[in-house]
């Protein structure tokens, strides 16, 4: 995958101007409490650019006379520190990984950046200040920007996200194939749960059967925390307590996915733990298929992001209008309420802007739902799908969705 990495850097380079440089923390996981800490995860920007996925090691890449260069500052090993923690990642190997000749140690990048602006070499660093919110924290990133600021007043500070979001947005041919097999990681984990489930099992239990499947199977990690959303919960999108008995004749929504070399997959499916839909289970279900399907065959180069959920939401109206569920169109914001679509990456959200049209090589979910909180039914179906030159391919096409299939396989097990 090295070549991926090195293809990532020299895209960014040519949006560089000389006298620019790019800086990358890659990040290190928080204390819980006492000695223990949360789960690490590696900013994604950091391994797009390295392909690298350790703590505490910092990227930089500068233009200087039109010539790109990228520099690795990884920590020292220290063998007392490896004998409980394990190996550090060593120069040579660290050279293999990522394609990046120039390997230096991490305590050294305060005195190399500021030895590279006394010479008058940058003007202008670029740094990850991506904030979700007003009130969130500040990272590391933000945190190393405040204080380059007071220090180097003369120097411009610019946020890397933008680019990012741009060059990211596109998938490379390497990059769509680690989804697809994080995808079709998610089919087999899927599977090992229909084949297993039953009246009686509690959510947490067929959470742990799609666990074993894709994990057995070779995922690298679960893309996100699982949803396992059983009766009057299927109604809260982001259910994370998983702790319910099934009630015996509920469905239970499942939105999950795998994760492969830090790329992710989003799929959602909602089965009936008896392994038969009840007809009023059945008649939702159809429409909100029937929604998706509409929406997905509109996907198509030039078309625009906001136009998916207006394609769906015309067919949810007009549905449940039938079913006599609304009488007005207003209305369906009782029951589906939110959006049919989202960017999928190295980040479930991934980075992309809801105002741009889609284009080959964006690959983006498609997830109508209904949510009827008065019948404790909630019901989601959602599939990742990739933007070609000529239309669209649905990457978990392989992952049975319809009432019948999925009837049968259960039936079957």
């Amino acid at each position: 995958m090295k070549d991926l990495f090195v293809k990532n850097r020299n895209a960014m380079g040519e949006r560089m101007i000389n006298g620019d440089v790019m800086v990358l923390f890659t990040g290190e996981a928080p204390r819980s409490t006492a000695d223990a800490h949360y789960n690490y995860m590696p900013n994604k920007n950091f391994y797009y650019f390295t392909g690298l996925i350790q703590e505490n090691f910092t990227f930089a890449m500068t233009k200087i006379n039109d010539k790109v260069e990228p520099i690795l500052f990884i920590e020292k090993p220290n063998y007392d520190i490896e004998k409980w923690m394990g190996r550090k990642l060593r120069t040579e190997k660290a050279k293999e990984l990522s394609g990046i000749e120039n390997i230096k140690f991490v305590e050294n990048f305060k005195s190399w950046l500021n030895g590279m602006i006394q010479t008058s070499k940058v003007e202008r660093i670029f740094i990850d200040l991506e904030k979700q919110s007003w009130d969130a924290d500040d990272s590391h990133a933000m945190m190393f920007a405040k204080e380059f600021a007071n220090k180097y007043v003369h120097v411009q500070i610019k946020s890397i996200h933008k680019d990012v979001s741009e060059l990211r947005v596109i998938k490379s041919d390497q990059e769509i194939e680690m989804i697809r097999n994080a995808v079709n990681l998610t089919k087999l984990g899927l599977e090992n749960l229909m084949k297993n489930l039953k009246p009686g099992m509690f959510e947490y239990q067929a959470e742990a059967l799609f666990d074993f499947g894709i994990h057995y199977n070779g995922a690298h990690e679960n893309a996100f925390p699982t949803i396992a959303a059983s009766g009057e919960d299927a109604v809260i999108l982001h259910y994370v307590e998983n702790d319910k008995q099934i009630p015996d004749d509920s469905l239970i929504l499942m939105d999950l996915g795998a994760g492969y070399h830090n790329y992710a997959s989003d799929i959602t499916r909602t089965y009936p733990v008896s392994g038969k839909y009840t007809d009023r289970q059945k008649e939702l279900y159809n429409i909100v298929l029937k929604a998706q399907v509409a929406t997905i065959e509109a996907m198509k180069p030039g078309l625009g992001y906001a136009e998916l959920n207006n394609t769906c939401k015309a067919v949810l109206i007009e549905e449940c209008k039938k079913i006599g569920l609304i009488e007005n169109d207003d209305e369906i914001s009782k029951y589906y309420y939110h959006g049919v679509s989202h960017y999928m990456g190295l980040d479930v959200h991934d980075l992309g802007s809801r105002d741009a049209k889609l284009a080959p090589g964006m690959i983006l979910t498609v997830e109508p739902g209904l949510y009827i909180a008065e019948e404790g039914i909630g019901i989601r179906i959602e599939d990742d799908i990739l933007i070609t030159e000529n239309g669209h391919e649905n990457l978990s096409k392989d992952i049975i969705k319809t009432v019948e299939d999925i009837e049968a396989f259960m039936a079957k097990a």
